[in-house]
């Protein structure tokens, strides 16, 4: 597994040129070594992983990797249809 490390970005504002540090987000899923894929039953946990609408978090957002955001994706889906967790919320 690689490590990735933060990357320098550059701000501009006005005339100004400031380096700043932007760290990325650790998938979740690594760090607890879940292997078995994710259970669509545990809906507190998915529930973490979807907005207020119900949409779920794209990877940039959540910090997952691929192999897990799949996982999640998946799981979400299973849940809803089995109406564990809801499509859309209304307000």
């Amino acid at each position: 597994m690689r490590e990735t490390k933060g990357r320098k970005k550059i701000v501009r504002k006005g005339k100004e040129v400031r380096k700043r540090f932007v760290r990325r987000k650790s998938c979740k899923f690594c760090a607890e070594r879940v292997e078995n894929g994710l259970d669509f039953r545990d809906t507190a946990r998915l529930s973490k992983f979807t907005s207020e609408r119900g949409k779920i978090l794209p990877r940039r957002i959540s910090g997952n990797c691929a192999k897990h955001q799949r996982q999640l994706s998946t799981a979400v889906k299973r849940a809803r249809s089995i109406a564990l967790m809801p499509y859309v919320t209304a307000e």
